[in-house]
């Protein structure tokens, strides 16, 4: 096969490319504090390093594996390639890893697990370095499929915990979902699993060149187009600070008969009289702690409005701006100006018209366009 990639000077131009991309893409999330991609988003600086440094790592690993494809000794060819895969396991992989948990923004995720994931595989590489020897590759090959397979599993779980955080403390969330690039990273991870079982034929290494390709575009564009939820508290940090901050409040008692049915009746007043009636659920992004911080109240309790009313936060602006929709159309039918949908969801508070039709139809159980002709009819 190496004689083959040798003679290949179309794969060695791809192999450069790609080396050089990485490096590029790397120094760009690591030096460059502007936002090229997306101007008006700032991204979480925490996964912008992680990601620029796991860009670093798949240029570094190009680089050490580069020899290989010019060597003829076998001897030296498999020593390369166990160096190789040695530093791959200390660099490339657990960077990979890192990446998954830190794109998820509902908590901090502690990464010593990752070190401990992956001391087995990098003490196996160790040892088949130090003797030249593939003995223990059947067992490192099998840990490391098995270890993928429950990080994917664990990112899946973690992903629809992920879901309900963003639906319970955001009004809007267009680029804020991360499955994309977690079914893309999930992918990557076993393509690593099986290349380290079953890396044979030029095809194979073509297509890991385009993996790279893609997985590396697709990263900075995900990342720089990613909202930094960062000013948003950890759950367990939220509740310690919103009881400390409860104590401010006056219509807050530590009465515990009172401490559900008080703060719920007043909490409907304060969302009427400073949400509703001011219209604020019209504003973008507007997230459950400016809310909280608006109405007067802390996040925890109207967190437990919210599930007491049996709706997600996301739910209730939505609500909101449909009802807000409705009347427009009304108004506009009534006054005969012409308008179109889209404008009208616009001005509703919703950025994304798709995002519109998908909580219109869950509300009325209506298409827009089947609502407007019912309503235009009456």
């Amino acid at each position: 096969m190496y004689d083959q990639i040798r003679e290949d000077p179309l794969f060695i131009l791809l192999y450069g490319a790609v080396t050089a991309m990485s490096v590029i893409a790397g120094c760009y999330l690591l030096f460059r504090r502007s936002n090229a991609i997306a101007p008006d988003v700032t991204p979480p600086i925490r996964l912008r390093r992680w990601t620029g440094l796991f860009f670093v790592s798949i240029a570094l690993s190009h680089a050490w594996y580069m020899p290989i494809f010019f060597l003829t000794s076998s001897e030296d060819i498999t020593q390369c390639d166990l160096i190789g895969g040695l530093l791959d396991s200390a660099t490339l992989f657990p960077l990979a890893i890192i990446v998954l948990f830190v794109m998820l923004q509902d908590s901090r995720r502690p990464l010593w697990p990752v070190v401990v994931m992956m001391a087995p595989v990098v003490v196996c590489s160790a040892l088949s370095a130090a003797t030249s020897s593939y003995a223990l590759m059947p067992m490192l090959h099998a840990y490391f499929l098995l270890m993928s397979i429950g990080v994917i599993m664990y990112m899946v779980w973690a992903t629809r915990r992920y879901g309900h955080w963003l639906r319970d403390n955001f009004a809007d969330l267009e680029h804020k979902e991360v499955w994309q690039i977690l079914l893309v990273l999930g992918i990557t991870l076993l393509v690593f699993a099986i290349y380290v079982s079953t890396c044979e034929g030029t095809i194979y290494l073509y297509a890991m060149q385009v993996i790279y390709v893609t997985l590396v575009c697709f990263l900075l564009w995900r990342v720089e187009t990613l909202s930094d939820l960062g000013h948003q508290i950890a759950p367990a940090e939220a509740k310690a600070e919103d009881c400390q901050s409860s104590k401010d409040l006056p219509q807050v008692t530590l009465d515990r008969s009172n401490m559900v049915a008080l703060p719920t009746k007043n909490i409907e007043q304060l969302l009427q009289r400073h949400c509703i009636a001011p219209q604020l659920y019209l504003q973008h992004d507007l997230s459950l702690l400016q809310l909280a911080k608006a109405v007067g109240t802390n996040r925890f309790y109207l967190s437990q409005y919210f599930t007491a009313q049996g709706m997600t936060y996301n739910a209730y602006i939505n609500d909101l701006r449909i009802s807000h929709f409705m009347n427009l159309y009304r108004e506009a039918v009534d006054d005969h100006r012409s308008f179109t949908a889209h404008q009208l969801a616009q001005e509703s508070g919703f950025r994304n018209y798709n995002t519109f039709s998908s909580a219109f139809k869950r509300k009325t159980g209506q298409s827009v366009t089947a609502w407007m002709k019912a309503a235009g009819k009456s």
